[in-house]
């Protein structure tokens, strides 16, 4: 009984001691577009200007764009493929 107290007691410390698990598994960079609004936008919580940017499908490129599909995520029965 006082075993199972004591193996209880350890795995609750290690548990709770596991909530800071790499905490400080980072590296602080200095980020190069911190002013750019094109990449960030204007405030938080906008969206970035290069959002705006709208490409038209090129409906030749889709042959190719399956095959890549099908080679990354299996064979003609996936569900990522438009037949």
């Amino acid at each position: 009984m006082k075993f199972s107290k004591i193996a209880a007691f350890v795995a609750c410390i290690a548990l709770l001691s596991s909530c800071d698990y790499q905490k400080y598994n980072h590296k602080e960079q200095k980020d190069l577009n911190a002013k750019n609004d094109y990449v960030y936008g204007v405030s938080p919580d906008s969206l970035p200007r290069q959002m705006a940017n709208k490409y038209t499908a090129d409906p030749t490129l889709e042959p190719r764009v399956n095959a890549i599909r099908a080679k990354l995520y299996g064979g003609s029965g996936s569900a990522y493929i438009k037949e």
